[in-house]
């Protein structure tokens, strides 16, 4: 039995990178004699253990051959006889291919069979093999890659290589789940934006988000997007979500805020009247086809009916803010709430130009909330139940109280509508 460090750890003490979690493959060794040793298996597809005092995953050595369409489609087989370098050739890219030994810190030699080494000091992403044909997966892993490592390139090779899976049908036989795990977590990454331009160059992106492909090439008007491509837009709204460590419902909300701007009638661009209720409808297909979670999919319908609004905020009444709160469920909601107005900011410094200018919606519209939460509701509604209101009646009174509130605020020096 021959044990070895590979892929992501690896990689990253390479770099110098923080390693955070150490993935193991294990050479000459059955699944009886690692369960003997105390491994506990936990693999259903494949022979994977966890060690029995640090539970990190030692994985058998394996080899993989396609046996169908999309990324089920394979016959695995591990046995003592499988190489370590046979094992690293099923793997995506070369810089994910090096292994080294078990007490390996960071310096020394390690195994490099496809010249990983030489392309992390490239700065390139490469696949390993033909093998990265056989699995679609590995074309969103790429883009995923392209976003944590914003200074590394697609090698030429492989990015024909995934164009040529996606004409063949391939990224068509993603399921969701994988869809949306590789997604979120390249939306989580420092460059967001680089995993949409791979995915845009390669062609999976019209498969996968058409209504999110369809967004390049259309214009806006240039007095509020200076970049005037709404699709130039996104990519700068997702990079300044990542930039103010938004999180992940935040992220996907800057993704999907201007569907409707791909949809908009050809004669009255490049303006887009009505287009956020064309994208908060577009966003109930998108979720539904990739089961988007429940707290990514109503900040996003949030954002993307109400950002007009909230970026015209600061010329609201009182009247005008209480409903746009009540719109956006703010009152029960009120963390969801933060998490619309910063994406909403995204959207407003994700402009050319425009990425240091100040957003005073957002602390507006939270201190405007604040002010309503103390609205004595309690006290008001039993004040007009005394008085004989009942029902909608006793709703009126206490919704006239925060209109009075919102009016007090505003007309004080520190909270008057700002330019």
């Amino acid at each position: 039995m021959q044990i070895y460090q590979v892929g992501g750890a690896v990689r990253d003490a390479l770099l110098g990178r923080p390693v955070h979690d150490r993935d193991w493959v294990v050479v000459g060794s059955t699944p009886e004699e690692m369960a003997a040793l105390g491994y506990q298996p936990v693999g259903r597809d494949f022979p994977v253990f966890l060690h029995p005092k640090t539970h990190e995953e030692y994985a058998l050595a394996r080899t993989e051959r396609k046996s169908g369409r999309g990324y089920r489609g394979f016959v695995v087989q591990a046995s003592p006889e499988v190489t370590l370098e046979e094992d690293l050739a099923r793997r995506d890219i070369t810089i994910n291919a090096i292994a080294a030994s078990p007490d390996w810190t960071g310096a020394g030699a390690v195994f490099d069979p496809y010249n990983g080494v030489a392309d992390l000091k490239a700065r390139v992403l490469r696949h390993v093999g033909p093998a990265f044909a056989e699995d679609p997966v590995r074309i969103l892993r790429v883009a995923r890659f392209a976003a944590r490592f914003a200074d590394f390139s697609v090698a030429p090779e492989t990015l024909a290589l995934m164009r040529a899976m996606v004409a063949a049908g391939e990224a068509d036989a993603l399921v969701p789940e994988r869809v949306w795990q590789e997604l979120s977590r390249g939306l989580m990454e420092e460059r967001p934006s680089r995993m949409l331009q791979v995915l845009r160059d390669c062609g999976a992106l019209a498969v996968l988000l058409p209504e999110v492909d369809r967004l390049w090439g259309v214009p806006q008007r240039a007095d509020y997007h200076p970049e005037v491509d709404t699709g130039l837009h996104l990519l700068m709204v997702l990079d300044m979500a990542a930039q103010l460590d938004a999180s992940l419902p935040v992220r996907f909300a800057c993704l999907t805020h201007d569907l409707g701007k791909g949809t908009t009638p050809a004669h009255i661009l490049p303006r887009h009247l009505g287009h956020e209720g064309r994208s908060a409808q577009l966003l109930k297909g998108v979720c539904e086809r990739l089961r988007v979670p429940t707290d990514c999919r109503e900040t996003a319908d949030v954002v993307a009916r109400e950002h007009g609004n909230i970026h015209r905020s600061n010329s609201l009444d009182a009247a005008a803010i209480l409903r746009l709160l009540e719109r956006c469920d703010a009152l029960r909601q009120s963390a969801r709430f933060a998490d619309v107005l910063l994406a909403c900011e995204c959207d407003a410094r994700g402009r050319g130009g425009l990425h240091a200018s100040p957003y005073p919606q957002r602390p507006r519209l939270a201190a405007a909330l604040q002010v309503v939460q103390q609205v004595a509701t309690a006290a008001i509604a039993a004040q007009a139940a005394a008085a004989g209101a009942r029902g909608p009646q006793v709703g009126e009174a206490i919704r006239r109280a925060r209109v009075q509130a919102l009016r007090q605020w505003l007309l004080a020096p520190t909270t008057s509508p700002q330019p």
